[in-house]
Formats: structure tokens, C-alpha cells, sequence
């Protein structure tokens, strides 16, 4: 009987979430990154033996790396982007010379996954993610003020947008603005308007094409080394899945999978599975997606996610949302015995719950409510191979 792999997102020594705060939660693994080194620089051997030492000591396991960030001048193809691939060449084999065989990354412009709210109150009291559509494009329009904005939304969507925003007090829009701009995982520092507004400068003139362009030339190059040390690569789709700021999306649809995997054909070129970035567009079938592409499935991003209408979407509790998860673990677990392949997982985006609120923890990172996620995943799973007689 083959099961997932059970992990948590651990975000370094400096995460309020400790790591004896996860192997009590019930996780075996730990999904991690080294936040300390700057985006492009080489991870030495050196560097992920202390962190993976720190891990066994704790009595876990580094199991994937999450995330090896890719370098915005490799996703623009510009600047000194060759060197940053052949750094990414080099981190990659360090990463196998010490036994770590899983890699997640993502090829989203600039920022990482957007959301416009934060601390969305749920009946229970609970705090949770949403994004809003009108609020963005209030932050775009009428506080950012990116360039040329307004041509990016009809009429009608600008004037619901202002409708939006003026309802807000100055303390609102203070943080919507710093939702919006929030720094890369693991980061306290958010983007000032000026930082963002000259990033996206950098991208005026790179479509959809272009960036899918760039991708796989990056994964022509960084592939091979993955393929010779049997690692495998997990691209996270876009979160959201549709265009932000005007930047290019190439990881939101099962057309844009498609691409990617029929470009560059190894099986070491993969997914990372995240249930809750595609349920995002509710186009996308998240079960046939892993009857397309099972064998590029390397990592499970497993959350929920409800549409509250065309323009709004918030985090779910795991297993009660728009994804129905007791189907798409059922389906994992088929494809694992199949394979023969324990896929890791984790919970992710948990709630914020009233115990933690002192806290001060990374948005939809708390303890509590990716325990509750782990939980609730495990008993499902549990019910599942029951079901199945596995």
C-alpha cells in the first residue's frame, strides 16, 4: 500500500513555527528552502548540510526544496541570465549530492502568489486568504497607479473597482496596499510602489510567448542535470491563475501544462500539483489532469478553495470547498499505487485560528490550521484505502 508523504512548509530558523511545532502536528518531512541565500546565488554544499542536519537532528526529514527561486533576469532572458542558470546547474547538483531529489519553483513574474485580503473572517472566527478582483483592481488603477493601467479593465470593472475602493479609510487602503505588494516566502520586507513599478518596467515588452519562451530554455538547460541525477522538477501553476499587473501567466491552464510538458518531454520536468491554484479557474479539471499527466506529478500542494462569485475567491477549509478533495485523493492514491511512488504533500494556506492570532506568522502559515489540514487530509486518506482495499 502506497501513501503520500506527509510534510509541512517550514520556513527556516527564524519561522515562529518551530520544527518540533511539526513533527508534533504528525508531518515525518519538512518541504524547505534556504530564504538566507539571495535569489541566483549558488546553494553550496556547505549551506544544505547544515540546514538538512538541523532537520535529522529535529527528527524530520528535508524532503523537497521549496522553493529553488529561479532569478527574474532568467525569466526575462536578459542580463546576466546565462550565469544564473549556471548557477541554478550548480545548486541543483549540490542539492543531489546530498540526497535531496525534489524541486519546486515557479516561473511567476515578480511576485509570488497575490491575494487581497489577509484575515478574511470566517463564521467560526477564523481568519482566511481572498482575493478580490474589484480590490485589485482599485490597488492597480487608483493607489498603484501602474502606467497605462486602465486599459487593462472595461468600464464597468474600473467604476465596481472605485466603487470598492471608496468605501475604504485610509488605514484600509494602507493595507490592502501592503497585501498586495507582500515580499517572497519566507520574506518580512514587502515591495514599495516604486520597487514594483520599476520591476514591472522590466517586463513591458515580454508577452506570453516570450516568457513560455524563456521557460523552456531554462528547462532545455537545468533538465538534463535533473534527469542525470534522477531529480525531479516541480513547477507551482500561477497563483492566481490569470494575469496580475498586466504580467504574463504561462502556469494557469491545462493548455499552458500541455505546452510545458510537450516542449521538453523528460519526466523530470514536472508538476507540483496545487489544488487550490487551479481550482482558481474553475476551467481547469483537476482530475483529469492527473489521468493527462500523472507521471509529471511530483509534489501535492493539497488545499481548498471557494468562488464566491466571478470575482472573488477565498481559502476553504480542506476538505469542504469548490475541489472535491475526497476525489482528487482517491485518484492520487490510485496513481501512487500504480507507480509505486510515494508523492509528498502538504496542507497548505491553513486558517489563521484565535490561539495564534499573537503570533506573528507568515499569511495562511500558522500551525494550527495546516495541523487541522494535515489531519483532516490523513483521516481521508485513511478512509480512502480502506474504501479501496489498498
Amino acid at each position: 500500500m502506497i501513501k503520500m508523504q506527509q510534510t509541512m512548509r517550514w520556513f527556516g530558523p527564524q519561522d515562529n513555527v518551530k520544527l518540533i511545532d511539526i513533527i508534533q502536528a504528525g508531518a515525518t518531512g519538512v518541504v524547505t528552502s534556504l530564504h538566507q541565500i539571495p535569489v541566483g546565488d549558488v546553494w553550496t554544499i556547505e549551506d544544505i548540510k547544515e540546514r538538512q542536519l538541523m532537520i535529522k537532528n529535529a527528527g524530520l526529514e528535508w524532503t523537497v526544496v521549496e522553493s529553488l527561486p529561479v532569478h527574474e533576469e532568467i525569466k526575462r532572458a536578459s542580463g546576466n541570465y546565462l550565469q544564473y542558470i549556471e548557477n541554478y546547474k550548480i545548486s541543483l547538483q549540490n542539492l543531489a549530492d546530498c540526497g535531496i531529489k525534489i524541486i519546486t519553483y515557479n516561473f511567476m513574474p515578480i511576485l509570488d502568489w497575490v491575494r487581497t485580503q489577509h484575515n478574511f473572517v470566517n463564521q467560526d472566527g477564523s481568519k482566511a486568504l481572498l482575493y478580490n478582483q474589484d480590490a485589485f483592481t482599485f490597488f492597480d488603477v487608483f493607489l498603484l497607479k501602474r502606467p497605462n493601467s486602465e486599459n487593462d479593465y472595461s468600464d464597468s470593472e474600473k467604476e465596481s473597482a472605485l466603487k470598492f475602493g471608496s468605501q475604504l479609510s485610509e488605514e484600509e487602503k494602507a493595507l490592502l496596499f501592503k497585501n498586495v505588494l507582500l515580499g517572497l516566502p519566507g520574506s518580512k520586507i514587502n515591495f514599495t510602489a516604486e520597487q514594483i513599478l520599476s520591476l514591472l518596467d522590466n517586463y513591458a515588452n515580454i508577452n506570453n510567448e516570450k516568457l513560455r519562451e524563456n521557460l523552456i530554455y531554462f528547462l532545455a538547460e537545468v533538465v538534463p542535470i535533473a534527469e542525470k541525477n534522477e531529480q525531479k522538477l516541480a513547477i507551482h501553476p500561477d497563483d492566481p491563475p490569470f494575469s496580475v499587473l498586466g504580467l504574463p501567466r504561462i502556469v494557469s491552464t491545462e493548455a499552458d501544462l500541455k505546452n510545458i510538458f510537450e516542449a521538453v518531454p523528460s519526466t523530470a520536468n514536472g508538476l507540483c500539483y496545487c489544488t487550490g491554484s487551479l481550482s482558481a479557474d474553475p476551467k481547469n479539471n483537476l482530475e483529469k489532469i492527473i489521468a493527462d499527466y500523472g507521471n509529471r506529478i511530483h509534489f501535492l500542494h493539497l488545499r481548498n478553495t471557494i468562488r464566491e462569485s466571478e470575482t472573488i475567491f477565498r481559502e476553504s477549509e480542506h476538505l469542504n470547498g469548490d475541489v472535491k478533495m475526497e476525489r482528487i485523493v482517491e485518484k492520487l492514491l490510485l496513481l501512487m499505487n500504480e507507480t509505486k511512488i510515494s508523492l509528498p504533500m502538504r496542507p497548505d494556506h491553513g486558517f489563521l485560528h484565535a490561539v495564534e492570532e499573537v503570533k506573528e506568522l507568515y499569511p495562511g502559515y500558522s500551525l494550527t490550521g495546516r495541523l487541522k489540514g494535515l489531519a483532516e487530509l490523513r483521516g481521508l486518506e485513511m478512509g480512502i484505502v480502506y474504501k479501496l482495499d489498498l
